[in-house]
């Protein structure tokens, strides 16, 4: 069974988006889930820890099928049957919001789904959003085009901020949540989060009308 130690290498201590900080957040999170649901928690436990793992050739946009791949290499290193490595398999193929092609079949899927979107928003998500921003020196707020908030398809030259993934992604995680345990925890982070960006808006383009609508934090 792999284990947290184990995992630690597989990360970056330094990523505040999928470093191993949110490794453990989700790994901890997964297993309450698991306990208040009934799911599997040998299977959560190790989808949990290999999530996020891939060779770095893979592209960022294809890690869940990397992670996957990983996953069965170091599962079939452990001598894990067939049938608990396709499982784990499974729970990481489908944890990704922006590929929904897949959807979680198994109670343990849709536990690893909820723990790594419940990290996503609340407190922490607003953290780990501000924080990929700032490491990729991208501005931390620009007011999102009409086009985007339509369609989720930016304008020629215009910025993926903060504010922009809220509006795309965030404020909509707490609404595709599978189990009932994860949804009762998304409620207050989810009332977290809409009110810092609301008054992240609200500071820079509504109180005063004035100011700098596309900020960069150095």
């Amino acid at each position: 069974m792999p284990d947290v130690n184990q995992a630690r290498l597989w990360y970056p201590e330094e990523d505040p988006t999928h470093g191993f900080s949110h490794i453990l957040r989700v790994y901890r999170l997964g297993e309450y889930l698991a306990e208040k649901e009934g799911g599997n928690l040998r299977i959560v436990r190790a989808a949990a820890l290999l999530h996020d793992a891939a060779d770095e050739s893979n592209p960022r946009q294809d890690h869940h099928q990397a992670a996957a791949q990983f996953a069965r290499r170091i599962l079939e290193e452990e001598n894990w049957s067939e049938e608990a490595i396709q499982a784990v398999e499974h729970c990481i193929r489908v944890h990704r919001f922006r590929d929904q092609s897949e959807k979680p079949q198994t109670l343990e899927a849709k536990i690893l789904f909820d723990a790594d979107k419940l990290d996503a928003i609340g407190a922490v998500g607003v953290i780990r959003a501000l924080g990929y921003a700032l490491q990729a020196g991208e501005k931390i707020f620009h007011p999102p085009s009409k086009q985007f908030l339509e369609t989720g398809k930016k304008e020629e030259g215009e910025p993926h901020t903060p504010y922009h993934e809220y509006h795309y992604k965030l404020r909509k995680l707490p609404g595709l949540l599978y189990t009932r345990t994860g949804q009762g925890l998304a409620a207050r982070r989810r009332h977290v989060m809409d009110l810092f960006f609301e008054q992240l808006q609200q500071e820079i383009t509504g109180e005063t009308g004035v100011g700098d609508p596309g900020v960069l934090i150095d």
